[in-house]
């Protein structure tokens, strides 16, 4: 009987402050779901949650069930804290505020 080929992978977790890599060797087929378990990341950090986070391949969403290829790299997203497009709109309107009030009491006639 031959030996069950392997494929090497890495399962990454960002935090705040660091990044956490876990490189593992695993069976031929196996998922993501199966990285995330072997990796020992959803034991070590609990706020993982296999329901509300999110988890991608390569910046590439993908479900728990895909299966995995050689060097591939499973990335564990955190949950957003805040509304990227509301952010935008915030940081807009804060610009539209600072335009208006620009080139006033510099002193200089523009002529």
């Amino acid at each position: 009987m031959a030996e069950s080929e392997k494929i090497s992978v890495d399962v990454c977790y960002a935090m705040a402050g660091r990044q956490e890599v876990v490189k593992l060797s695993l069976t031929a087929g196996s998922t993501l779901g199966d990285a995330l378990q072997a990796s020992g990341l959803l034991d070590k950090y609990p706020e993982i949650d296999l329901k509300k986070n999110k988890f991608g391949i390569w910046n590439k969403l993908a479900k728990v069930d895909a299966v995995l290829r050689e060097r591939d790299r499973v990335e564990i997203y955190r949950p957003l804290i805040a509304d990227p497009k509301e952010v935008r709109r915030q940081r807009a309107a804060e610009g539209k505020v600072m335009k208006k009030g620009a080139g006033e009491g510099e002193g200089g006639d523009p002529a």
